[in-house]
């Protein structure tokens, strides 16, 4: 599974899972500091700096760690949106909501991603033709894991009956995101966009209220957001 990592967030007051790291109860990939036992890796040509990202991520033309990364906005029959919460070892007190997905791995097309990231990280397992998009892209730069990284993203569409899915499961989870997700949450819409901590993409509960109704077939590209 390819990491989902992403930009920080604001500071939080939600409720964390014991398993994955409360305060004074240090998760997978975690010492009782918060720092991370996770061992760094390089990149998967061997150049490069070694640092404790996937392989997945490499140094881009502007000489920050970069990858592409494809993300799945999945609602339920109610609307509610599927999102994760994470946060980042250098500062376990902080994070953010975002959605389901991540790194696009060598030789592996976006839509295929969207899938397998999604099913990783959730247990859901979709039909290829159940994704509609990507509806939207976007760019963001940010600081995650002492690095500073761009990540260039597509985001999918798709639908699913809660009560068919099941329990959500994180068995996919790699010992790296065990040490930084938090949780996983069906939102309201209207409960998402009054959450005090961060939401990325920013303005996300507006941005999925429009294709609530379905997608339009327009890609709409939101442009390079500086998250930090």
């Amino acid at each position: 599974m390819t990491s989902d990592l992403h930009g920080p967030g604001a500071a939080d007051g939600t409720r964390s899972s014991a398993a994955l790291g409360l305060p004074g109860e240090p998760g997978p990939g975690l010492t009782a500091a918060g720092e991370s036992t996770v061992a760094a890796r390089g990149h998967a040509d061997g150049g490069g700096p070694v640092h404790g990202l996937g392989p997945e991520w490499r140094p881009g033309p502007d000489g920050l760690l970069f990858r592409r990364a494809a993300r799945v906005i999945l609602l339920d029959e109610d609307d509610r949106l599927l999102l994760m919460r994470g946060h980042d070892v250098d500062q376990p007190e902080r994070s953010w909501w975002f959605t389901v997905g991540g790194g696009i791995d060598d030789g592996e097309d976006s839509r295929t991603a969207a899938l397998r990231e999604l099913r990783e990280e959730t247990g859901i397992v979709l039909d290829p033709d159940a994704l509609q998009g990507p509806v939207l892209t976007r760019s963001a730069i940010f600081d995650f894991f002492a690095q500073h990284c761009r990540q260039d993203e597509d985001l999918y569409l798709a639908r699913v009956h809660s009560t068919r899915v099941g329990e959500l499961s994180r068995a996919g989870w790699t010992e790296l995101e065990a040490g930084v997700l938090d949780e996983l949450r069906w939102w309201p819409l209207d409960e998402l966009a009054a959450v005090e901590i961060e939401v990325f993409p920013v303005g996300l509960a507006d941005l999925v209220r429009d294709l609530v109704r379905g997608w339009d077939g327009t890609v709409r590209h939101l442009g390079l957001a500086h998250e930090h």
